[in-house]
């Protein structure tokens, strides 16, 4: 049995922002899912996620940053109406700080059916990410730059990183989401095709042992998504504000283009080369664990870089790439946060100047609401 790849245009890009749900007061999880989604019923835009202080907002597929910017800022605008309207606030973090609940599952027969098999880590799991979808020609095309962006999966662990804080604890990295998650089944780096035959020999095998019973069943932090078209890239954290996330979809979709024009050496070195699978995990982990600040391995030799260098490489390499109107501003606002404080430095330096974690949620909750109200950080946003 064959899975079918639909062919989307090429690089039109979509995305999806999870946002916990905020007690109004307390400033702690709830589960409010239920109440909210009767505003929208049968929407495929604001949807439940696996756990019920959640809530996810999905873009339509967008012919560029631009246009995905004016459609996310509109969703998410009267979203933060209606969750006013059930005391409610909204939050964008990979973690809550102080939350020591166990979460409550949504009531849909999915994700029934993934409690019954996750047991305990279905309820302990509360972690919230960013996702950004790139349309893909063919599914070989998927798969070549699933493995062409592999590399370079590190490095937006770090520019993401907006998870410091856990249970009441300064955890010590910047992206701790991922360390919950690692102990989830499929939940790591994916492996290489050389094709779409290959991936599809790997999606019957595992459908046929009930490994996986659909695409969804695969957490990778990137993976092919046929019936969309799409390649989606899902490691990034949650993040604060639409114009964050933007800038993140920005990245990815130069990078992804860069990444096509550079191919066989076209065009000198690439800032991150393919390196083996156990460096690139543990690439990966030192990026969750100190961001920006992080050494990378390089090569086979075991030979380190500077993160943040790397960053700034990659970022001149890509820049030429990027569209002048609608990608390169959000790059610079990407560049300038390297420097000034990204994620999860503002977190922590919200507690440092209060000592208290609550105030680090009003924080984050406050600049989202702000950013319905003010200019964009960005030009070419709206």
């Amino acid at each position: 049995m064959s899975i079918e790849f639909h062919p989307s245009d090429g690089f039109t890009v979509g995305m999806e922002m999870e946002f916990q749900l905020i007690d109004e007061k307390t400033l702690d999880l709830v589960d409010g899912i239920m109440p909210l989604m009767e505003f929208y019923p049968g929407s495929i835009n604001i949807k439940p996620e696996f756990i019920q202080n959640t809530v996810e907002v999905a873009s339509r597929p967008c012919r560029d940053i631009a246009e995905l910017g004016s459609h996310m800022r509109s969703l998410i605008s009267e979203l933060l109406d209606r969750c006013g309207e059930l005391d409610m606030q909204l939050c964008g973090a990979g973690t809550h700080p102080f939350c020591k609940r166990m979460a409550a599952i949504t009531p849909q027969a999915r994700y029934q059916a993934m409690e019954r098999l996750a047991g305990l880590l279905s309820h302990s799991q509360i972690t919230f990410a960013t996702h950004v979808h790139l349309g893909m020609p063919s599914g070989d095309e998927a798969v070549r730059l699933m493995h062409e962006l592999k590399a370079y999966l590190p490095l937006l662990v770090a520019l993401s990183a907006n998870s410091p804080f856990w249970y009441d604890n300064d955890t010590g990295f910047a992206a701790y989401r991922h360390r919950i998650l690692a102990a989830s089944r499929s939940y790591d780096l994916p492996p290489d095709f050389t094709d779409w035959s290959g991936f599809q020999l790997f999606f019957n095998t595992m459908q046929h042992a009930r490994v996986i019973e659909g695409i969804n069943d695969i957490h990778w932090y990137i993976r092919p998504r046929p019936h969309l078209g799409t390649l989606e890239i899902q490691i990034m954290d949650a993040q604060a504000t639409i114009s964050e996330a933007l800038a993140l979809a920005a990245f990815i979709r130069a990078l992804a283009v860069y990444l096509q024009n550079t191919r066989d050496g076209q065009q000198g070195e690439r800032p991150l080369q393919s390196i083996s699978w156990w460096s690139l995990k543990d690439n990966c982990f030192i990026a969750s664990r100190f961001g920006i600040d992080a050494q990378f391995i390089i090569n086979e030799k075991g030979d380190l870089a500077k993160l943040k260098d790397i960053a700034f490489s990659t970022l001149e390499a890509i820049s030429p790439h990027a569209d002048p109107v609608t990608e390169r501003p959000h790059l610079d606002h990407l560049r300038e946060r390297i420097d000034s404080g990204l994620p999860y430095e503002l977190q922590r330096a919200v507690f440092r100047n209060t000592g208290a974690f609550e105030e680090v949620v009003q924080s984050l909750a406050e600049v989202l609401k702000r950013e319905k109200t003010e200019m964009p950080a960005c030009a070419g946003g709206n």
